[in-house]
């Protein structure tokens, strides 16, 4: 009986809260289903512009070291393209991960799953993409300003990144939403 119950306790905390998704359904007058199906699709096209910058940068990174004046980096910059270069495969490899989880729980009713994980995986690659673009843009600098201008436009990259792509939506999020605004509700 307990082998029962650990097990019933395992699968339902493996199962994503619903909780939000079923008061937009309802506020918005759309199924589960529906709910899911629309948040998987945004979901999705959010990936696409991701992927897509961090395909263009990873594919300058590969080919740059093997450009003539690659030999002419100091350790430092040497260390800042290492950064930049294993940043951007993470989040290559992060903003894929959907993907294959996708085909994995293909038809087994997991669409719920799929957005959570999905949710998250794209946070984690956003993340890693600031900090490939940063230090892409502070090795650029180094090499071709001097070192101070690659720190300076490294960390202004960073800083306006960071502000515009997790501090201006997590302050939106504090906001009164807008009643004739057609998004949707506010998940608590």
């Amino acid at each position: 009986m307990d082998a029962a119950r650990t097990g019933t306790r395992r699968q339902r905390a493996r199962r994503p809260d619903l909780s939000a998704a079923v008061r937009s359904a309802r506020a918005r007058g759309e199924t589960l289903d529906q709910v899911l199906d629309r948040n998987l699709a945004e979901l999705l096209q959010e990936l696409r512009v991701a992927i897509t910058g961090v395909q263009v940068l990873f594919a300058f990174l590969l080919g740059l070291a093997f450009t003539q004046r690659f030999t002419e980096l100091d350790d430092v910059q040497l260390g800042v393209y290492t950064v930049t270069l294993l940043a951007t495969a993470l989040a290559t490899v992060v903003l894929i991960a959907p993907v294959p989880f996708h085909r994995l729980v293909f038809r087994r009713r997991r669409k719920a799953a799929l957005i959570a994980v999905a949710d998250r995986l794209l946070l984690v690659g956003l993340a890693l993409l600031v900090l490939a673009i940063s230090s892409g843009v502070l090795l650029v600098l180094d090499v071709v300003l001097g070192r101070g201008a690659g720190v300076v436009g490294g960390v202004s990259v960073l800083l306006i990144a960071v502000l515009t792509w997790y501090g201006l939506p997590l302050w939106a999020r504090g906001v009164e939403p807008d009643p004739d605004d057609d998004a949707d509700p506010p998940a608590d």
